[in-house]
């Protein structure tokens, strides 16, 4: 399927609008913290959400407002999480709800409300309904950039991309923002990810997509090892686009699911690469294992390991501990018939999308052939291992299925910015 990448975020689809304001829900916050995704029509919405048993107050009114598959607004802050504050919370989430639907003209059982921030504080909700005016007048098509800004927390840069594609023999388009820089963890992929669309395609289709995409996208995302409270990845498909609405599975359903694939995944990078404290961006793909789930799973695990994550902070070719962190994943593969490989950013390209056998003589380096170490030079692994982005290839001969998942170093920033987070 063609596809290609353009402008707009969240506002890129037809009829949708967004704001970003600041509200100083955290007395230090000098940008945005609260932002507002509008459509002009009702959309049919799908999420998936935290797999922490501890799940905010506002995951838990959205979870139920979502379960009818309808949406029209999304409503999101930064600065509190909402989480752990009980019935006061939940009620302070279901008046922001209220509020817009009042605002807009909606009902509020449309209207889905999403915090991050710090856990175990009542939520400022006064704050959020005093800047409701200017949030709301303030929609339009370039809001996206005001959005954006308003649900970061400790990430470094903004996050969303958008695409359009051909789909029914209509031109669709998708975009989403994102945030996600600390407590994020392979459990649905710890964030909180909006996705609008102009696709005609119903609620059941719709979270069917997105579980499937997520599964390979956003749930192949590590920084730390922490799941967050309030995890969530929404997608609201308002039908504007005007292609035959996808009810079921067949050529439509999978260009939507590729379209969103290719959606998720550079947002999946994006999130790795500001993972807190991150110097690099690390991805690990295994290819030639007997099936998905363990293709996916290897690499999860090597992805996951601080061992392996401190190795590459310190460019260290320590590949003994990408076979340890395969070991103890509880997945399959046959280590006498595993190899394995760094490669630059320009090596990955020339393996995976050009189709070379390897990554070019300076752009790559085996280390592990077959079960057995290699001697290799170790001023060639550090020069490819201190580049902004490095890629583990795992080969192994056990069948012909691959999986990726995406991490970072752990740097000593990483400490630095998690020991006083709160205050």
């Amino acid at each position: 399927m063609q596809f290609s990448f353009i402008d707009g975020g969240v506002t890129a689809a037809q009829g949708f609008t967004a704001n970003g304001v600041l509200n100083k829900i955290k007395s230090s916050r000098t940008t945005n913290d609260t932002a507002l995704i509008f459509s002009e029509k009702v959309c049919n919405a799908a999420g998936v959400f935290t797999q922490n048993r501890v799940k905010a107050e506002c995951v838990k009114l959205t979870r139920d407002h979502i379960a009818n598959g309808k949406a029209q607004a999304v409503i999101a802050n930064s600065g509190n999480a909402n989480a752990c504050t009980g019935k006061e919370g939940y009620d302070n989430a279901n008046k922001e709800a209220v509020a817009v639907a009042a605002k807009m003209n909606i009902n509020s059982d449309d209207v889905l409300v999403l915090s991050t921030g710090v856990i175990g504080q009542q939520l400022p909700v006064d704050k959020i309904l005093n800047g409701l005016d200017k949030l709301a007048e303030g929609l339009s098509k370039e809001g996206h950039k005001e959005a954006r800004i308003a649900i970061m927390t400790t990430d470094t840069q903004y996050k969303e991309v958008a695409l359009e594609a051909q789909i029914g023999g209509k031109t669709v388009r998708m975009g989403t923002m994102a945030k996600g820089s600390g407590m994020i963890h392979i459990n649905l992929g710890t964030m909180l990810g909006f996705i609008t669309t102009d696709c005609a395609i119903s609620s059941q289709m719709l979270e069917k997509a997105l579980r499937i995409s997520a599964s390979g996208t956003y749930n192949c995302v590590s920084i730390d090892g922490d799941t967050s409270t309030n995890d969530s990845l929404l997608i609201l498909a308002n039908g504007m686009a005007g292609n035959a609405e996808i009810t079921s599975e067949g050529a439509d359903f999978d260009a939507f699911v590729e379209a969103l694939n290719a959606l998720n995944t550079q947002m999946a990078k994006k999130i790795a690469a500001d993972g807190e404290g991150a110097s690099r961006l690390v991805t690990c793909n295994v290819v030639g294992a007997d099936t998905v789930e363990n293709a996916r799973g290897l690499a999860k695990a090597v992805i996951c390991s601080n061992l392996v994550k401190a190795a590459f902070f310190g460019a260290d070719a320590n590949w003994g501990r990408i076979l340890d962190a395969m070991g103890y994943s509880g997945f399959f593969f046959t280590p006498e018939k595993t190899s394995v490989s760094f490669l630059s950013r320009e090596g990955a390209k020339r393996y995976f999308e050009d189709g070379s056998q390897n990554g070019g003589k300076e752009n790559s380096i085996k280390v592990f052939d077959h079960g057995v170490p290699l001697n290799f030079d170790e001023d060639l692994a550090k020069k490819i291992l201190t580049e902004e982005a490095v890629d583990i290839l795992v080969e192994l001969e056990d069948g012909n299925a691959k999986g990726t998942a995406w991490g970072c170093d752990l740097t000593y920033d990483y400490v630095k910015i998690n020991g006083d987070y709160r205050t």
